[in-house]
């Protein structure tokens, strides 16, 4: 049916029903099992982030591949972007319970190779197949929420499954280094062979049939083309020494972006929704919220390092100090899903970014010694940004879900907020890489770490600041009525 004829109020993100759901409904018998899908496939996703750092140095020790090193992440962040593409054509195709079969099947197998992996590229390809899989656990958790839960327990949902994040950042570097310390990495990947395998026997809890909302149309291989080029550039930027390539490749990855968005709104098959790009649509903003919260996260990966290298963290308690960002995040989104609501849900979406952005600023201003107490205040300012992460996500995803009343829209919107979010983490790891080595080349003090975890901070705090812009034009009304014909070729 037309979007036009079933939206709602654009920006607004406020569910239908007037009393949200509780916790206690979320995890009521009807709906446990498919909450455990939910937020099982992206922990299953965030422990083996964190656990395959933990424990690649061991592997490549043996199985050698060191200059294959950087390609084990990239690699699984391109097919991971390239399959959170896909998430609404899969659910079309094997509906929610196939789709999810699928994900974790891909997973699974992606991670047996890499156990049973006897050389680096036989290590990659495994990796790929976990990205596939994993790009689409991360996508569907967001679209089929809304498939197999009331529209009262959206927020919740989203706010829990999301936390999974800081579960991950917990389990997989203690479980990743404890498989290296003892000598057996393969284990870090057999547990997650396990763990998929296991996961993929809930899946019968989820709805079975196909579902009308799960967009079948062709696929946009022309925007694929022009976002997986564009995510090439920025992941080999994140990687190359020195400032004038990566300078190059970002500024060719900018340029392929602006062609993925002129390329995606004029063809008649779209990768984002059509609400993308229709003048006075809030959408567009929603989504940058989201990739501005998304990129600040990604500053956690450089954190323990400074932590060594500034203030002589043994490899723990750095690890801690990075993880401090990911535990505010996963409190604050707790919390923020149960007092949250209303114009206060507005509220903490314009104030999320802004936390984020004031935490990040106190971490880089507090590089200027190493004493217990300093160290005591990184802890907390990375703490802080994390929350502003957290208060604000589930209620800007959950914006994005609720954007119009089309099925057919609101699905794809939905398994956006995962796409968006997947290129913004590959753009913000790239954009975190260039700033410590900017900060490494002008340094002038006897520390270079200093001065790159200053430009670090002060970078990614700039980049929040534009994060509160979108996220006030995300919760303004929409400027054009609600009738109005849009075609795919409507400039915004």
């Amino acid at each position: 049916m037309p979007d036009q004829d079933r939206s709602t109020p654009p920006g607004s993100g406020a569910p239908d029903s007037a009393t949200p759901g509780t916790w206690r409904e979320l995890f009521d018998r009807g709906h446990r099992a498919a909450v455990t899908v939910f937020a099982g496939g992206i922990a299953v996703f965030a422990i083996n982030t964190y656990l395959t750092a933990a424990s690649l140095p061991t592997a490549v020790a043996e199985i050698g591949g060191q200059r294959l090193y950087a390609w084990v992440m990239t690699v699984f962040l391109i097919t991971s972007v390239f399959s959170s593409m896909l998430v609404t054509r899969t659910l079309s195709h094997w509906g929610a319970r196939g789709a999810y079969r699928v994900a974790f099947g891909l997973f699974g197998v992606g991670s047996l190779v890499c156990a049973l992996s006897p050389v680096m590229p036989v290590m990659l390809l495994g990796r790929g197949l976990q990205g596939l899989g994993g790009g689409l656990l991360t996508g569907l958790s967001f679209a089929v929420i809304r498939v197999a839960l009331p529209e009262r327990l959206w927020v919740r949902a989203v706010g829990f499954a999301s936390a999974m994040w800081g579960v991950g950042n917990l389990i997989g570097p203690l479980l990743g280094g404890l498989f290296a310390q003892v000598g057996f990495w393969r284990g870090s990947f057999w547990l997650l062979v396990i763990a998929s395998a296991a996961m993929g026997g809930l899946v019968r809890a989820l709805p079975a049939g196909r579902r009308a909302e799960s967009d079948a149309a062709s696929l946009p291989v022309a925007s694929l083309g022009w976002l997986v080029a564009a995510t090439v550039c920025v992941s080999v930027a994140g990687i190359v020494d020195g400032l004038r390539v990566p300078l190059i490749l970002l500024g060719v990855a900018a340029a392929l972006s602006i062609g993925f968005i002129v390329v995606d709104r004029r063809g008649d098959a779209g990768l984002l929704p059509r609400l993308t790009y229709r003048i006075g649509n809030p959408l567009k903003w929603i989504y940058v919220s989201i990739a501005v919260l998304a990129i600040g996260s990604t500053a956690e990966g450089f954190v323990p390092l400074f932590g060594q290298q500034i203030a002589g963290m043994p490899p723990l308690v750095a690890g801690m100090l990075g993880a401090a960002l990911s535990w505010g995040w996963s409190s604050a989104q707790l919390t923020s899903t149960t007092w949250a609501n209303g114009e206060r849900a507005t509220a903490v979406r314009i104030l999320g970014p802004g936390v984020l952005g004031a935490g990040l600023a106190g971490y880089g201003a507090l590089q200027f010694a190493s004493t217990p107490g300093v160290i005591a205040a990184w802890f907390l300012a990375l703490f802080v940004a994390g929350a502003g992460i957290g208060m604000a996500f589930p209620h800007i995803a959950t914006a994005a879900m609720t954007i119009t009343r089309d099925d057919t829209e609101a699905a794809r919107a939905s398994a956006g907020v995962n796409t968006v979010q997947m290129v913004a983490n590959t753009f913000g790891s790239a954009m975190a890489g260039l700033l410590v080595s900017v900060g490494a080349t002008v340094s002038t003090g006897a520390n270079p770490a200093v001065t790159s975890a200053r430009f670090l901070g002060f970078g990614f705090a700039a980049i929040a600041a534009a994060g509160v812009v979108a996220a006030i034009a995300s919760v303004r009304p929409a400027t054009v009525s609600p009738g109005k014909q849009v075609r795919r070729t409507d400039r915004s």
